[in-house]
């Protein structure tokens, strides 16, 4: 009965008492804390990587990996301060040819590694493979042209004028994995709903694997004129070069979209379908190029023909 009395007294309410017990616990909790971590065990921890190569000639055609995952064994206080993130330099990676490695195999890392993770000792390394893009770097200039495929205009109305892109070029620094894949031009995309008055925007300079690209510059402006306009359907007789001997058939329809302004014009103009041998298809099928078209009409539509007598 009375171990219960003095069991219920310490407990009670008193700030001296319960000021007694805190420290006593937390002067244990201190202890066990130190005492552990005075120990040696093993755990997983991941380290910062960095790969040094000449960022003159070559460049990261994909994000490289930032980081590396070991199994280490070591003191309490030294696991601590690495899992926690104190003073954990990067590893460092050196690649004298860096095109050529497209992945390093994590076991192959340790010889490195162990001289730079301090007093840690490597017991394997968890990162199975490490995946590499680095490329050669080049440098190559492009003309830079408008897609409006996405563009939609108000009831009525639509482009009325050619598309201006200014800078029409630019210069582009990176790996040759992304360049070497643009052929001659890059596209600006636009994007824009429902125009109804002339339009001039700023686009970036976007493509696959831009974003590991240096741009310059990285941004060009697209102009153009908007204004009410109308479709026109004509039809054309088709003129075939000596290759060919006919077309079946020789008159196609034709379907444009003018601006309003430009009716009587337009109606006016002598235009001329013509057929190729090298605009043969599949089938001996054809698109015919319309010709003598004012850089104000936009062809909509064009039939199609069927070369005859071709060799």
């Amino acid at each position: 009965m009375d171990i219960f009395k003095i069991f219920i007294n310490l407990f009670r309410f008193d700030r001296a008492n319960w000021k007694a017990v805190a420290l006593c616990i937390l002067t244990a909790i201190v202890f066990w804390i130190f005492n552990a971590l005075n120990k040696n065990y093993s755990t997983n921890i991941r380290f910062p990587l960095l790969f040094e190569f000449d960022g003159e000639k070559f460049a990261p055609a994909d994000h490289l990996p930032k980081t590396v995952s070991l199994n280490v064994s070591g003191n309490g206080w030294e696991l601590f301060r690495k899992y926690v993130g104190v003073k954990v330099p990067p590893v460092i990676i050196p690649l004298e040819r860096p095109h050529e490695v497209r992945k390093i195999l994590g076991s192959s890392l340790i010889p490195l590694l162990a001289s730079q993770v301090g007093s840690l000792k490597i017991n394997f390394v968890v990162t199975d493979t490490l995946h590499l893009q680095i490329d050669e770097r080049d440098t190559h200039h492009y003309r830079l042209t408008a897609d409006l495929s996405r563009v939609t205009f108000k009831e009525g109305y639509g482009r009325i004028s050619p598309v201006v892109v200014l800078p029409d070029s630019v210069k582009l620094n990176g790996p040759q994995r992304w360049l070497h894949q643009l052929g001659d031009s890059v596209k600006l995309v636009v994007t824009d709903k429902n125009i109804s008055e002339n339009f001039r925007e700023e686009v970036e300079v976007e493509f696959e694997g831009s974003a590991f690209v240096r741009r310059d510059p990285s941004v060009a402006q697209v102009m153009f004129e908007v204004g009410p306009v109308e479709e026109v359907t004509r039809k054309l007789k088709v003129q075939a070069d000596h290759l060919v001997k006919g077309v079946s058939p020789d008159t196609v329809t034709v379907h444009f979209q003018i601006p309003s302004s430009q009716r009587d014009d337009f109606n006016s103009l002598r235009l001329d379908l013509q057929v190729s041998a090298r605009d043969l298809k599949k089938n001996k099928w054809a698109i015919p190029k319309a010709l003598n078209v004012p850089p104000y009409a936009i062809l909509l539509a064009i039939d199609t023909v069927r070369i005859v007598g071709h060799p």
